[in-house]
Formats: C-alpha cells, structure tokens, sequence
C-alpha cells in the first residue's frame, strides 16, 4: 500500500507500528512509501540474546564510547546514507523527518557509538510499551554496530522490554540468535508487549549495564 494518498504523520506512525505494520521507501530519493506487514517477521529473543566470544574485546577493552539519545538526527542520517556496501537504503527524507519528530516526542531512540569525538556506529528504533521496533543500523569501524546492538538489548532487558523487532533477518542479526516467527504470532506477542510498561534507560548505571552484559554473554551461550 503507498502513503501517495496519505498524509503521514507521527501520529500515523505509531498507530501502524501498534498494528504490526511499518514504511519503507523504495530508495532513499523516492517520494512513495510503502507499509509492510511481512509473513514471517524477524525478532531478536531478549531472553537468549547470543553475544560472540570475538565481541567481548571491543566491548571491554574501552576503544568504543557507547551513548544513547545523544545525537537521534546524526544516527538517522548515517543509517540513511549510501555506502559502498550498500549503496542504496529506504530510509527517505519523510520517514528521517517523521523519526526525528518521534524522538521529539519521546518514542523514538537512538544508540550512538564513538570513536573518541568521531562517531563510528549506530541504531536507532522506536518504542511502544514494552516493545521496541529496531529500524537501522550503520557501522563505519568494525564491530561498532555490534556494540551498538548488544548496549541496545543490554537497556531493553534491564528497563523490561518484553519484543524486539528486527522487522527482517539478515546474516549479521542471525549471528546474535535472531528468528522468524509467523505474522500471526508476531502479531500476538506485540499485542501483549504494547500493553505493558517499559522504561527506555538511556544512562543506565554503568556498573549495572555492564553486569547485564555479562549475564547476557553466560545465557546466551
């Protein structure tokens, strides 16, 4: 379905999200956006999220600075830009617009990682009760959108996340035990999630993160 004949709003945005569906442009330069409600829909298990033995190093050893909600606007721009990797993205100038008026407003996040001043990697979402809806990531160092995500799950478990949606699953997800369920048990789960409390932690206790990380990386084993 194209949003030619709609107006979007942030409003919009969030009643979709609530229902399982989400946009996506055909390339960043398209006017036209399209709602999806994919068959199968990937999700990352908060509960046994799998951490790689080869990401503890970077996570540890200090080369990283990991923030969150600090600069929303810079992380959506990098996820938006073309790559030599990946050269073409959906994220459009309506959808980066709408994102930035919706961490305005409190739903949408972002985590930022840097390398002294410079910043190196990132994801941003957007939350709705106890369910958070991952959009994208970039990485411009290795590993930096991997620190990105782990400090990303590390927030969502110790503010009571309940769903996180990775709407696909690529190689990169796979790696950290993300799977496909089915549109309909998708659709069940976020229900339940919406409905619950959850408490986006954007500067959690330090020692506290770091705990949850490590009890991350013994369960997911």
């Amino acid at each position: 379905m194209s949003t030619r004949s709609l107006l979007l709003t942030p409003d919009l945005l969030l009643r979709a999200y609530r229902l399982g569906v989400f946009p996506m442009a055909e390339a960043h330069d398209s006017p036209e956006l399209h709602w999806l409600d994919p068959d199968e829909r990937g999700i990352l298990p908060l509960e046994r999220f799998h951490i790689p033995r080869s990401l503890m190093k970077p996570l540890r050893d200090g080369r990283f600075g990991v923030t969150a909600d600090r600069d929303f606007p810079a992380v959506i721009r990098a996820c938006a830009a073309a790559r030599p990797s990946r050269p073409e993205t959906w994220i459009n100038d309506e959808i980066e617009r709408h994102f930035i008026a919706l961490h305005e407003l409190g739903f949408a996040h972002s985590m930022e990682v840097w390398a002294g001043s410079e910043l190196v990697g990132g994801l941003y979402g957007l939350s709705l009760g106890a369910a958070f809806f991952g959009e994208s990531m970039f990485s411009t160092q290795t590993d930096a959108s991997k620190v990105a995500l782990v400090h990303l799950v590390a927030r969502l478990r110790l503010g009571g996340y309940r769903l996180l949606d990775t709407q696909f699953i690529t190689s990169h997800l796979a790696r950290f035990g993300a799977i496909e369920i089915s549109r309909s048990l998708y659709h069940a789960r976020l229900a339940e999630a919406v409905e619950q409390d959850a408490r986006f932690l954007a500067s959690p206790d330090p020692a506290l993160l770091m705990c949850e990380i490590a009890l991350m990386r013994k369960e997911g084993k």
